[in-house]
């Protein structure tokens, strides 16, 4: 018989005995699959260790792997089935179902044997393999292969605590399993595709890589390196039959897989380095749970770099999985310093962890940059994250913002311009998400979290906020940034400084002033004029009338002399339009030349609204007139010292001289004068006269003992402290040191915590500085009072809370906080247009309706009466209050008063005909 013949024989042989065994599985004893199992065997034994060695590939194709392989597979998996349905009566009693499924194993070995004989002699052949003449080999293996890894994985539950009756024959399949893994990796890596390769050979290229798939996802928890070398054999055929297998390759599940892996391997590590710290073995490197968690490390660090590397080759092809992506980056830089959420480990163990999982995410995003699903996932408009996401996602906004420098322009015009078209996703511009992710951290602004700091020369690395963190990527992202987007920066910048959160707000203003001092002189005057312009429109009692007057004061610092010059003729202090502008600007950041001529605008100004309110007589419907008098001191006299102290002396002690504290208690308009006059006064202390401090003193003590706005207190308690700068004449003691004791006693008793602490700092103040020691102690006469200085004053902490309990309050406080700052931005928009809209389109299209404000008629008569009867009863105070040094009334004050006797008797007249 020759050798072909002789093959032929024993092939057609074992055809009809698997055949025959496939049928009887189900049906026959025991006794009679085993001698049909050991017939199979034999003959398969026969072919692979005789005829094998004699035959070349172009034989094994046509006769020996396509026919006896699929029926060795099939053998195979019906013994796995086999050991499944009988496994359930195994006992160490029940030796003949023992010894039956010992033979079987012993069978499925045999089988992986052969096959491994199979694999050897493929790859002892000189010439390389062709896929055409061995496509059945790796099918079948890698079938047989993922059944036997499987069943290692499950054998406790499989055999149902009986484990140990077949433990050493399953360690021997899983060696044999991994030693004929190894060999089918080897043959599979000396194929070599070209481009004229069939759609089959192709086709088969591609079920072996997804079958090497599905091995990874069974071997995951089964062998750290058997899973490390199939994936980076898998990643290796991909890249290496890539331009025939792309299009083809299942990279959902493919990148799925790696981020799975890699998710899981980092929180083995972060449980095993728990699980080292609390053993207190952080020290213990040679002990095995630190060599656990460096291997575990290293596996990390492999799926990472993995990933890495398939998002490079095939980023084109994973559009669709940009979401997993993010949310893959947000789950790991979560479990890190500063997150809130992230395990306090020990400095090592977190240097090893972060090398193996954060580091890497930086050259994870590098890849992802070019892909515009990406943005579009990132900069979503409203993103929705978990509140343990927000810092994450602000740091990779961070991130992103600092790469960006490197990448091409379309890459640029991608995340700095945002959505364009209505037909794209919508999209945020990068800066604005910046603010708008940072906004949205105010539970780890107020811990606070720290990062980091930029490394100086000759200077230790410092731990940095948040705001300075976020503040330093912006700056050097600004100083890189093309001239062409300027203008999308410019838009963010305004939209964060007018929105409701102030320290978002400041942030916005710390990257203007950046820009205005890294840009030209011309680009911070242009950035002024728009900003003053602003101002000027805005309402005055708003947060963005507040966040826009920061922002000015900053930016006037950094204009040139000639250029202030230029915005004093822009906005002449002259012009009460112009009020809102300079009292947003600190005078001492202007020239010498800029000031003077500034603060002479300014006091002719004031001086002309006071004669008018002395020409008309002192009217109350003059106040607003008198009350920008006073804005305009403020503005003179606060910072510092000017020659222009003297005429601002003057024009408040005639302001002083016309308040009435009973007066100033009963009408609002009055208060707001009281408000603005207190800081003036401060300002000017030294100079103001005993009798002007007393009547200062009567009316805050009026407005005190009643109910008062809070603001108007701690313009009050500013003033109090100023106070202390000041030597009260022996003669002015009697009146001024009791109202002052007594005022401090109040406000220090405040149960307002705002106003006490301010209390306590103005009382600190003026008791450092004052030489009428009698107003301490008798400012504390109260116990609880005194006790609350002293601690005060020593600098006693108060009990601390809780870091856990501070934490959660602040968690619930935040959604509270946001939706107040909404409906603060919401009610704000509704009454005011958008800043970019001209005059025309504000003009045609009028702000919303606010509701109707309904108040009768009674309640209008009693409002006019009250206004009339508090002037006259303010003017018969100072009539009665006038002594024989002081001066006659007036000689108009006569006739005004018999004019106003004829106006109540008409007035008197009418009310009895209507009635």
């Amino acid at each position: 018989m020759t050798l072909t013949a002789g093959k032929n024989t024993y092939v057609s042989v074992a055809n009809a005995v698997f055949m025959k065994t496939v049928f009887t599985l189900r049906c026959v004893l025991p006794k009679f699959l085993i001698i049909c199992l050991k017939c199979v065997l034999g003959i398969l034994r026969i072919i692979t260790h005789v005829f094998l060695p004699h035959i070349g590939l172009s034989g094994v194709e046509e006769d020996c792997f396509s026919k006896i392989l699929p029926k060795a597979v099939t053998m195979f998996h019906r013994l796995m089935k086999e050991i499944t349905d009988q496994v359930g009566g195994l006992s160490s009693q029940n030796t003949e179902l023992r010894d039956f499924l010992r033979t079987v194993l012993q069978a499925m070995a045999q089988i992986i044997d052969a096959l491994s004989t199979c694999v050897h002699h493929v790859s002892s052949l000189e010439e390389t393999p062709d896929l055409r003449l061995i496509r059945s080999l790796p099918m079948c293996i890698l079938t047989v292969l993922k059944e036997t890894f499987q069943h290692c994985k499950d054998s406790e539950v499989v055999y149902c605590g009986r484990l140990s009756l077949v433990a050493d024959l399953l360690q021997g399949l899983f060696k044999e399993a991994y030693a004929l893994h190894k060999g089918l990796l080897e043959v599979l890596d000396k194929i070599s595709l070209d481009s004229q390769a069939s759609d089959e050979e192709v086709s088969d290229i591609v079920t072996v890589i997804h079958s090497l798939l599905d091995i990874c996802s069974v071997i995951s928890n089964l062998d750290i390196a058997l899973h490390a070398n199939t994936w980076k054999f898998l990643i290796k055929q991909s890249l290496k039959h890539r331009p025939l297998v792309e299009e083809h390759l299942r990279h959902g599940d493919l990148s799925s897989s790696l981020c799975d892996n890699l998710l899981t391997s980092f929180h083995n590590c972060v449980e095993l380095a728990e699980q080292i710290q609390h053993a207190g073995l952080q020290d213990s490197t040679q002990s095995t749970e630190y060599k656990l968690f460096q291997k575990t490390a290293k596996m990390c660090r492999f799926f990472a770099n993995t990933l890495i590397h398939y998002i490079k080759e095939f980023k084109y092809f994973l559009t669709k999985y940009c979401s997993r992506f993010h949310q893959l980056y947000l789950q790991i830089i979560t479990k890190f310093p500063p997150s809130l959420c992230a395990p306090a480990l020990p400095a090592a163990l977190s240097g090893e962890l972060s090398a193996a999982a954060a580091v890497p995410m930086d050259a994870f995003l590098l890849q992802l940059l070019p892909l515009g699903q990406f943005a579009d996932v990132v900069l979503q408009v409203d993103l929705q994250l978990n509140p343990d996401h927000e810092l994450p996602h602000c740091l990779l906004l961070a991130s992103i913002v600092g790469q960006l420098t490197s990448q091409p322009e379309e890459v640029l015009q991608l995340w700095y311009a945002g959505s364009q078209f209505p037909e794209e996703t919508p999209r945020l511009p990068l800066y604005k998400a910046i603010f708008d992710s940072f906004r949205r951290c105010d539970v780890e602004r107020k811990v606070p979290v720290l990062l980091p700091g930029v490394m100086l020369k000759g200077q230790a690395q410092a731990r940095v906020s948040l705001h300075r963190h976020i503040c330093v990527q912006l700056c050097a992202s600004i100083a890189a940034l093309p001239p062409k987007h300027f203008p999308m920066l410019e838009r963010c910048l305004i939209d964060a400084v007018l929105q409701a959160d102030t320290q978002t707000a400041l942030l916005a203003t710390d990257a203007w002033c950046f820009t205005a001092r890294y840009g030209s002189a011309e680009l911070c005057f242009h950035h002024v004029l728009l900003v003053a312009q602003l101002v000027k429109t805005c309402p005055t009692e708003c947060y963005r009338m507040s966040h826009l007057g920061i922002l000015l004061k900053r930016l006037v610092f950094l204009m040139t002399p000639k250029h202030q010059e230029q915005l004093v003729e822009h906005f002449p202090p002259s012009e009460l339009e112009n009020r809102a502008v300079w009292d947003n600007i600190l005078f001492g950041a202007l020239s010498q030349d800029t000031r003077l001529r500034v603060e002479a605008d300014m006091i002719s100004l004031a001086q002309n609204a006071l004669t008018d309110w002395r020409n008309g007589g002192y009217k109350m419907v003059q106040v607003d007139q008198v009350n920008v008098a006073l804005s305009s001191l403020l503005s003179v006299v606060r910072g510092q010292p000017s020659p222009t102290a003297q005429p601002a002396v003057e024009m408040i002690t005639e302001v002083w001289l016309r308040m009435s504290p009973a007066q100033v208690r009963s009408c609002p308009v009055l208060q707001d004068t009281l408000q603005l006059l207190l800081p003036v006064t401060a300002a000017l202390v030294k100079n103001a006269e005993p009798h002007i401090l007393c009547q200062a003193l009567s009316c805050l003590d009026a407005v005190v003992s009643g109910t008062c706005p809070d603001h108007l207190l701690l313009a009050a308690l500013d003033f109090l402290s100023s106070m202390g700068k000041v030597f009260v004449p022996p003669e002015s003691q009697s009146p001024v040191l009791p109202k002052l004791s007594g005022l401090f006693g109040v406000l220090l008793a405040d149960k307002s915590w705002l106003v006490q602490q301010h209390a306590l700092e103005a009382f600190s103040f003026f008791a450092e500085n004052t030489n009428h020691e009698e107003v301490i102690s008798q400012s504390l006469c109260v116990e609880e009072t005194k006790t609350r200085v002293v601690r005060y004053l020593s600098k006693t902490l108060s009990p601390q809370e809780n870091a856990e309990l501070r934490l959660q309050r602040l968690r619930e406080e935040s959604p509270v906080l946001q939706k107040f700052l909404q409906k603060l931005e919401s009610a704000e928009t509704a009454c005011s247009p958008p800043a970019a809209e001209s005059e025309a389109a504000v003009a045609s299209e009028p702000c919303p309706k606010r509701p109707r404000q309904e108040s009768s008629a009674e309640e209008e008569y009693s409002r006019y009466l009250q206004t009339a009867e508090s002037a006259l009863t303010a003017l018969q105070a100072l009539l009665q209050g006038k002594g024989a040094a002081d001066p006659p009334p007036p000689p108009w004050l006569e006739p005004r008063l018999q004019e106003l006797q004829v106006l109540m008797t008409r007035i008197t007249s009418s009310t009895s005909k209507t009635s």
